[in-house]
């Protein structure tokens, strides 16, 4: 049975004229999908409002975040291509993995938000212009090996938890993580490598000042093991609302389409039945329509989901019953982040509506109270719509 969950964002409900950027492949058809020619990046680079890089012929160059420098470059060869030009056998390990000579790569699409680059292989990665400065290595087809050349200002060291690596580029930190299977490390020469095993994506999450906290370490666990294949971007620049949306995993789908004006709906689909967690990261500027992050609610089937007051408390809505959570970046930061469980899936519709006490009890209605202005916020979360393998 197709059931209908409703994520609440009343920090989106703003009279101010939307400009979406298509997240990737498939969003409504009733929703225009942006140029992929934005008019502030470079056709051999990219150069948007958080992150900046160039490209050569075989890898990612100077690639920065907030203006820091964080790699110097990224490159990506298959492992069995690197096991065969060098000589060196599968038992090596992978902080012996440098001097890959990359595969060829070119920039395929650009938004004002999202930058697609294609390899002559089975890989692709994604740069999304967001305040995180994220950046992903999906392997696709065939098993990968990813280096990453830190810049002067960079350094790197293993993570407490072991199974990441963390980036200090001066004023930011920098986590990265694979969600799937595979390994992260710190190579011989103080730069970091990458093995991904087929359809498993390498994760670039970075951070300024303090905002790497607890709940940022949560989340990244969330990732890594796979129960929170998605992080949807939310942010206000100029006055326009954008949106963007990164994918970690292979079997979900989301394609948005505006039902009503006072009701916007998104399909969600999954591979599997079993439930997870979407991470939806609204931005400081994003949220002063609202003043503050308390103002954000979350409701499933028309009916208001249950606050989880710990991160196990959380996931387990998975299998069980909706549940969200909203965290704060930092204490320096009125940013937030929506954490949010849904039990379970096969085909979902999201609805997308007013945080009304009448809105949260019949989301069947013909006009829900207080939504006249949902039209803006469904050019917003067409963004959002994101067709994944």
């Amino acid at each position: 049975m197709t059931r209908t969950v409703a994520v609440v964002l009343a920090v989106l409900v703003t009279t101010a004229t939307l400009s979406a950027a298509a997240a990737g492949g498939a969003v409504g058809a009733s929703q225009p999908t942006e140029s992929l020619a934005a008019t502030d990046a470079q056709a051999d680079g990219y150069a948007g409002s958080h992150i900046e890089f160039a490209t050569s012929s075989n890898a990612v160059v100077d690639y920065r975040v907030g203006g820091q420098p964080v790699f110097e470059n990224v490159s990506v060869e298959s492992r069995s291509a690197h096991h065969s030009q060098t000589g060196i056998g599968a038992d090596v390990g992978l902080s012996a993995v440098t001097n890959l000579s990359g595969i060829g790569l070119e920039i395929a699409a650009q938004t004002e938000t999202r930058a697609e680059i294609a390899t002559e292989g089975s890989a692709s990665l994604s740069a999304h212009d967001t305040d995180r400065g994220i950046l992903t290595v999906n392997a696709g087809e065939d098993a990968q090996y990813v280096q990453l050349n830190l810049s002067e200002e960079s350094t790197a060291a293993v993570s407490d938890e072991g199974d990441r690596v963390h980036v200090d580029s001066g004023d930011r930190t920098g986590v990265l993580l694979v969600a799937g299977d595979g390994d992260v490390a710190v190579t011989d020469t103080g730069d970091v490598a990458a093995d991904l095993e087929r359809e498993s994506t390498l994760v670039f999450r970075s951070y300024a000042d303090d905002e790497r906290d607890d709940d940022a370490a949560e989340q990244e666990r969330l990732i890594a093991d796979g129960t929170a294949p998605a992080e949807v971007y939310a942010d206000d620049r100029d006055g326009d609302r954008v949106a963007d949306v990164a994918t970690y995993g292979q079997d979900v789908a989301v394609e948005t389409h505006d039902e009503a004006a006072d009701r916007l709906e998104m399909a969600v689909e999954r591979a599997q039945h079993e439930g997870t967690v979407v991470i939806v990261s609204v931005s400081e500027a994003a949220l002063e329509a609202v003043g503050s992050a308390d103002d954000l609610a979350v409701t499933v089937d028309g009916e208001a989901a249950a606050e989880a007051d710990s991160y196990s408390d959380l996931e387990g809505g998975i299998g069980e019953e909706p549940r969200y959570m909203v965290t704060h970046s930092s204490e320096a930061s009125a940013a937030a982040d929506v954490l949010v469980a849904v039990d379970h899936f096969s085909e979902r519709e999201v609805a997308i509506q007013s945080d009304t006490e009448d809105g949260a009890d019949d989301g069947d209605s013909d006009s829900v109270p207080g939504f006249g202005i949902v039209a803006a916020i469904g050019a917003l979360l067409a963004a959002v719509g994101a067709r994944v393998r």
